[in-house]
């Protein structure tokens, strides 16, 4: 007789088969089981370094660094690229900074280093990774 899956063994699957997105909220898996016990699953695998939290039912993918040993964020768009990706899930209408336009479109030299997005409308939440944290302006 097989033996059935854990809840963190099916939450492990179904992060595997999406592939291109690199942030998960804990509404997706939330017909695999109870609330607590999801929550309970994902704070396993953020333990094991197979996920990271950036915020509130919010987490991404991880990698661990092979010089400190301690987990990444694994997006190809870096945390600003991951932060956009959770915004437009969590249903947050953004929208890229004047100055990001400005530089895309090579009125300005200055390249934008913090990880800053205009947001429409009403959002609290804080984003962040490490020492990173998402600014909003309004």
């Amino acid at each position: 007789m097989r033996q059935q899956k854990t809840l963190r063994e099916r939450i492990e699957e179904r992060i595997a088969r999406k592939h291109g997105e690199d942030v998960f909220l804990t509404r997706e898996f939330r017909d695999l089981g109870g609330e607590d016990q999801v929550l309970r699953a994902l704070r396993i695998l953020v333990r094991e370094k197979r996920l990271v939290r950036l915020g509130y039912g919010v987490y991404g993918r991880a990698v661990v660094s092979r010089l400190t040993g301690e987990p990444l964020l694994y997006s190809p768009n870096g945390f600003l690229g991951a932060a956009r990706q959770a915004l437009t899930k969590l249903g947050v209408a953004w929208e890229s900074t004047e100055a990001e336009r400005a530089y895309n479109a090579s009125r300005s030299t200055q390249v934008p280093v913090n990880p800053v997005v205009r947001v429409k409308g009403r959002f609290s939440r804080r984003l962040r990774d490490g020492n990173l944290e998402l600014v909003l302006e309004r």
